[in-house]
């Protein structure tokens, strides 16, 4: 008797991401490469790293907007301080204080101050490239000074060959991974993202959780521009008005966290992250124009959010929430 094959959306992800990069490894040349895989490889770990901050958020029922934005000062602010000749301890310091600083007032506004995830984070997001670009920056472009680009150069280490950028990505989703499913906090936040009104009533300390919740992403959004600026050992704070944003939210609802809150793991963001980076470089590869690249993302994230929508319908408690 033939058993009955069971399809869900994390497979789906997975084999479409096998033929993709099969197809692609013998279409495309040079898309098998050693110097593209690498490439590859990078762009999955910043977009994954950004996701796992994300999917957090999303499991609470949330949506971080801000997050690109924390990505591009906090690392502009790191290098700026750097160059202005502050030690490194304190600059890394300032620096991290600077992005929980955000996180938590984004956690403020939306936990105490009961406004919607979308237009705090929106909002939180706008000032602080404004910010930024205005208060700590003279150009768009921060570059790491002379004297430390030999210790801050991540570009080239790359332990048993693999790039450190997937040690990092690795890491991040192992300590996400332990948060969620071995720890209190994380189950709260499936609490939260299931029925906020039910976790409140059950003595989850809801409002302090979302704080946490949005201190987290905007962590994990440094961490991202650690990532990009120790690998071009510059920052280009344009990277805010770039697409990268909704590649993130892309490969969460993708991967199957859904929007509703309370479902979906790192896993998740690892299977969409590893799906749209392929078709990303694949896309590049081709010299398909930027336009196209994104009508093509846009249109898998219509289709996703609207089969989330019918999959994952949102209940009363929900909608009178106005999360997302």
């Amino acid at each position: 008797m033939i058993s009955r094959i069971e399809f869900t959306q994390e497979k789906v992800v997975i084999t479409v991401s096998m033929v993709l990069f099969i197809v692609f490894s013998l279409s495309l040349s040079g898309f098998f490469s050693a110097s593209n895989l690498i490439g590859l490889i990078r762009n999955i770990a910043i977009l994954g790293v950004l996701g796992v901050g994300m999917g957090i958020v999303i499991i609470g029922r949330g949506i971080d907007l801000s997050m690109v934005s924390i990505l591009a000062i906090s690392a502009a602010f790191f290098i700026e301080m750097l160059n202005a000749g502050t030690p490194m301890a304190s600059s890394l310091l300032l620096a991290l204080g600077f992005v929980l600083l955000i996180g938590i007032a984004n956690g403020v506004m939306i936990a105490y101050g009961e406004i919607p995830p979308i237009f705090a984070t929106l909002a939180m997001g706008l000032f602080v490239y404004g910010f930024g670009r205005s208060q700590i920056m003279s150009a768009d472009v921060a570059y790491i000074p002379d004297e430390y680009v030999e210790l801050l150069d991540i570009g080239t280490i790359k332990p048993l060959g693999i790039p450190i950028e997937v040690y990092i990505f690795a890491a991040v989703c192992i300590v996400a991974g332990l948060f969620l499913k071995k720890t209190k906090y994380g189950q709260y936040t499936y609490y939260i993202g299931d029925n906020h009104a039910a976790a409140r009533n059950i003595g989850i300390p809801v409002r302090p959780m979302i704080v946490l919740q949005y201190a987290l992403s905007a962590l994990f959004a440094a961490i991202a521009g650690a990532i990009v600026a120790g690998t071009i050992l510059s920052l280009n704070t344009r990277i805010v008005n770039s697409t990268l944003l909704y590649d993130v939210i892309l490969i969460v609802v993708l991967g199957g966290i859904g929007l509703s809150g309370g479902k979906g793991g790192v896993l998740n963001v690892i299977f969409g992250a590893l799906l749209i980076g392929i078709l990303v470089n694949g896309m590049t590869i081709m010299d398909l124009e930027q336009t196209h690249q994104n009508l093509i993302k846009a249109l898998i994230l219509l289709i996703v959010v609207i089969v989330d929508t019918i999959f994952n319908q949102r209940n009363e408690q929900t909608e009178k929430q106005g999360d997302i």
